[in-house]
């Protein structure tokens, strides 16, 4: 046991410490930051655009294939049951409750927290930020929070239309395709989701979601060592930390929507 040090451990336990309430700290000055963000919704607007419409493209196609998989996946199971006039509805609520915000999330950390990450992190490494504070300008006011709230925006926005064009990709295939009837496929969706149970939670999960990623995403580059290897590991524990934490938070959210 000349291996076990209990100095390392209290070492490395301190130091998970410390960086947990920096990251707590940070957390709480971007929240407490949004009336001064409001008061230039021109950096929010900019930041919208960089991070909801450069991520609109994946979200788009990845959300009908996802669509075209559900409908032919949901028919070969509900055929056996003789139920495929229910294939919409199955769809539509696989979609809002879970694979829409769930999928948006992963996606979006993959494109737009990975590009936050690198662009904090390089502004760290060239001194911008250091160079921001010797001025007397907050970072953290000026770079940091009208980013965190755009992309707190634009996830539910982001989510909505992977759902929405999911929907539309399995109509096309169960109605064009397989040959479901079309007044089913539309009847069965509109009777069986509930707009506060199951669209109500996929909003809320796309929120939440959209807190984690960015959060995740500035915060990796704000702390990455100043170093290109650092900025790169940065941006690679980006991607790891923000999909780790959407999955169980997925988890977590939906054992509270769905056990009230």
């Amino acid at each position: 046991m000349s291996w076990f040090k209990p100095a390392d451990v209290g070492f490395a336990t301190r130091g998970l410490l410390g960086r947990i309430g920096s990251a707590t700290r940070l957390f709480v000055r971007l929240a407490l930051l949004l009336p001064a963000v409001a008061r230039r919704p021109a950096l929010v607007r900019d930041q919208i655009h960089f991070l909801g419409n450069f991520s609109l493209g994946i979200i788009a196609i990845s959300g009908l294939f996802v669509g075209f998989v559900l409908a032919l996946q949901g028919y070969y199971t509900l055929e056996g049951f003789g139920s495929t006039e229910a294939l919409g509805q199955l769809v539509a609520l696989s979609l809002l409750r879970e694979l829409g915000p769930v999928i948006t999330a992963l996606l979006f950390a993959g494109r737009a927290g990975t590009s936050l990450t690198a662009e904090i992190g390089l502004m760290r490494a060239g001194e911008q930020l250091s160079a921001m504070e010797m001025m007397a300008v907050d970072p953290v006011r000026r770079i940091l929070a009208p980013r965190f709230w755009a992309g707190v925006v634009a996830m539910p926005v982001l989510a909505a239309v992977f759902s929405a064009i999911g929907v539309v990709g399995g109509w096309w295939v169960a109605v064009g395709m397989i040959g479901i009837d079309n007044g089913s496929f539309w009847s069965q969706m509109q009777g069986g989701v509930d707009v506060f149970r199951d669209v109500g939670n996929g909003v809320v999960k796309s929120v939440v979601f959209g807190f984690i990623v960015t959060f995740v995403a500035l915060l990796q580059g704000y702390t990455a060592k100043p170093t290109p290897d650092g900025v790169a590991r940065a941006t690679t524990r980006t991607v790891v930390v923000a999909s780790l934490s959407v999955l169980a938070m997925d988890f977590v959210l939906t054992a509270l929507m769905f056990s009230l």
